[in-house]
């Protein structure tokens, strides 16, 4: 009788947390800012749209951005509800610092949960003749749109490397663009910052020997020093085919949620997200997704910076044991 009774109290328990979060799906529109067709964001984030769309959330849509930035801008300004971003744009744009210097802190920013390892991937092509940062003096370089999460990691790269723009021939071209340019020999390197792994960049190993430029030593330590969400990682050689190795930065990318999502919706999101079918259609998307996004990893990039979670967010990790 005494165990009837407990198994009754947990199933009463059970109910009422299920009732308690039973959000109408179909009254929420979701959409979810990505990025350039030809990066990592957009597999990615259609990914996120098709299995929130499959659950219930039947206004939901993948939108094509120019990543970062534009994310930012757009979350803000009410174009979207979910938005994926570098963390160091994040801080950046919540602190008024770096590129958001002068403007007011974006302190309306709610962060969903960490992504993935956003890697720094400076690539050229053999025949440039570009084998570390400093060879970059001179040359024609794609550095990434305008305020962009690609052009803000390249300022500071060339800021470690004790170098500006004005050492070389920039451009200011979206990754897509620049690699395009290469093929043609009207570019000489650019700044890709994505996941391994890169559409574009592979396409380029098509028809050119792929080199990755290195950041490294002493100027890796004064970025990391500075900038403390970088993290150091290496490009590995299977990847791309290349030669060997090369070590490089990495930022992590984080999902942002619209602060105007009441708590329960945000916090069926999540649910959702980490069930084992979400995973399973969420890493479907792409390797590096299958790999990296999951539960234990979901607030990297996220806890001990100046971003805050949504209240969604944080009751839910707080329930799993993942924060206090």
């Amino acid at each position: 009788m005494k165990r009837l009774l407990v198994i009754m109290s947990l199933l009463i328990f059970s109910l009422a947390a299920v009732l308690c979060y039973a959000v109408d799906r179909k009254a929420y529109p979701i959409t979810v800012l990505t990025g350039p067709t030809s990066g990592i964001y957009y597999p990615i984030g259609g990914a996120f749209a098709t299995y929130l769309k499959s659950i219930g959330y039947t206004k939901t849509s993948a939108t094509a951005t120019g990543a970062t930035a534009e994310n930012i801008n757009a979350l803000r300004s009410g174009q979207g509800e979910l938005s994926i971003a570098m963390a160091d744009a994040v801080i950046q744009a919540v602190t008024a610092t770096g590129a958001y210097q002068g403007k007011q802190p974006a302190t309306d920013l709610r962060a969903l949960m960490g992504l993935w390892p956003n890697v720094c991937q400076i690539v050229t092509t053999a025949d440039s003749g570009i084998k570390k940062f400093e060879d970059l003096k001179g040359k024609r370089v794609g550095v990434g749109a305008p305020n962009s999460g690609v052009e803000l990691n390249a300022r500071m790269m060339f800021e470690a490397h004790g170098m500006t723009y004005k050492d070389v021939k920039v451009d200011y071209l979206s990754y897509g663009e620049a690699i395009d340019q290469m093929k043609n020999g009207q570019c000489d390197a650019a700044f890709v910052t994505s996941g391994l792994g890169n559409a574009t960049i592979r396409e380029l190993g098509v028809s050119k020997k792929i080199v990755f430029v290195p950041v490294e030593g002493v100027a890796l330590k004064k970025l990391i020093a500075k900038y403390p969400f970088y993290v150091e990682t290496k490009i590995p050689s299977d990847v791309y085919k290349t030669d060997k190795d090369t070590t490089t930065a990495a930022v992590m990318n984080i999902m942002l949620v619209s602060e105007k999502l009441p708590e329960d919706v945000v916090y069926d999101i999540l649910t959702n997200i980490y069930s084992d079918a979400g995973l399973r259609a969420i890493g479907a998307s792409h390797a590096t997704a299958k790999k990296e996004i999951t539960r234990e990893t979901a607030l990297r990039g996220i806890i001990g910076t100046q971003v805050k979670l949504h209240p969604g967010a944080e009751k839910y990790y707080k329930e799993k044991g993942l924060i206090k």
